[in-house]
């Protein structure tokens, strides 16, 4: 199961600097419990994103779409409004991934649109992940991509 880790990098910061990325951790590690989980954190593979010219920004938004397409899951961390969190899930969406999201927007148009659950914390996102209700969702979502 291709798991895509999405969230919060720049945001609506109007400087070249980023949020705080240690909202990462928690959810891999919640993650490394989860069977047959392969997870893919763009901003690791591109940490310093932030100094990429727009030749090399615009390949790697366009890589990060792909790949958000082509998961099985997309977890969203989205503390403030991210527009490519939201570029990210509209693929996800778009490819029938089951999109899972960590924000207390739950009134945002685009998280309720896109997210088959939203969460208020972390720790809500991984007792969803470690319960019952994780594999009895994707198992739904497979049955119903085979009708």
């Amino acid at each position: 199961m291709k798991i895509f880790l999405a969230g919060i990098i720049q945001g609506s910061l109007v400087e070249a600097a980023i949020h705080r990325q240690d909202w990462r951790s928690p959810i891999q590690a919640a993650l490394a419990k989860v069977a047959g989980a392969e997870v893919y954190c763009h901003y690791t593979h591109h940490p310093n994103s932030i100094t990429y010219d727009l030749p090399r920004i615009c390949e790697t938004l366009a890589e990060g779409n792909r790949l958000a397409g082509e998961c099985d899951v997309l977890i969203a961390y989205v503390p403030s409004a991210s527009m490519g969190t939201a570029i990210e899930m509209h693929q996800a969406h778009c490819g029938g991934a089951v999109v899972l999201t960590v924000s207390p927007m739950t009134a945002n148009w685009v998280l309720r649109a896109y997210s088959d659950r939203i969460f208020p914390d972390i720790a809500a996102l991984e007792q969803f992940l470690l319960g019952d209700e994780f594999p009895a969702l994707m198992k739904r979502r497979r049955g119903d991509a085979q009708t």
